[in-house]
């Protein structure tokens, strides 16, 4: 016998709601250690799915918009409990048009703009306007995030290729922790630039590796997008940082053509 998963019902009474999707204390305090809005509205609607359903439904938009409303707080850390206010906006519609195309078309840097909404001892107007709009936006690509797995792999696969930089900067630049240790900004350059170079190194030898190595176990037909969206020259676990290197200068390089 068959047995279906639990699944969300059409509705729900406000006991129920309260009950089930409503965030407890703890677990109010557990999203709010997430970094985002982004992370704190998926870790509310992961905590009080998986504790009702046992499991996360896929794709995400199966949770109901009532059980959305209840789970995600009204109020984080960082988001304005007030509504957007889109009459300053209206208000100040003109002159965020001028700014913009000013920018559009080079004939004034973001800088210069900003330095001069900022030369008042309260902040400009459209300054504020813009902000609003930054919030709309910011709303907006919330409520995409939440309900399409499509956006959600592209978040993700851009903070994975980050993560992967930042992993590999740390382990090219070892030393001091990759922090860095003089003021002397020929210093710095140095430093700066060693890390380049040894950065595209890395890139250009695993590149390499990784095309010859598809190419010897004849992969290129079989790979399918997932697999090539994967590849990445941003790994590092074959180098050796440490300890003695020989080389042997009769020897031909690798990197040289066959």
């Amino acid at each position: 016998m068959v047995k279906a998963y639990p699944q969300f019902r059409s509705s729900y009474s406000h006991e129920e709601m309260v009950e089930h999707f409503l965030l407890t204390p703890a677990e109010l305090q557990l999203v709010l250690t997430c970094r985002g809005d982004a992370n704190r509205c998926g870790m509310a609607l992961l905590l009080k799915t998986i504790s009702h359903l046992g499991y996360v439904p896929d794709p995400m938009p199966q949770i109901p918009e009532e059980v959305r409303k209840a789970s995600i707080p009204a109020r984080t850390s960082g988001a304005s409990a007030r509504p957007i206010r889109w009459e300053l906006i209206e208000q100040q519609y003109d002159e965020m048009v001028k700014a913009t195309v000013a920018v559009k078309r080079d004939t004034a840097t973001s800088e210069a703009i900003l330095k001069r909404y900022n030369s008042y001892n309260v902040t400009h107007p459209t300054y504020k306007a813009f902000a609003e709009v930054g919030k709309a936006e910011k709303t907006i690509f919330l409520c995409d995030y939440l309900v399409s797995r499509e956006v959600q792999r592209e978040v993700h696969e851009g903070l994975n290729v980050v993560e992967n930089w930042n992993a590999t900067n740390d382990f090219i630049c070892y030393g001091r922790q990759g922090e860095l240790a003089t003021n002397s900004r020929e210093q710095q350059e140095v430093v700066t630039l060693s890390l380049q170079l040894l950065q595209n190194c890395v890139v250009l030898i695993n590149t390499l590796l990784v095309e010859r190595t598809i190419e010897r176990e004849g992969l290129w037909e079989r790979l399918t997008t997932e697999d090539l969206r994967a590849l990445t020259p941003l790994f590092h676990g074959h180098i050796n940082p440490y300890g003695q290197f020989a080389l042997d200068l009769a020897r031909p390089s690798f990197l040289e053509a066959p």
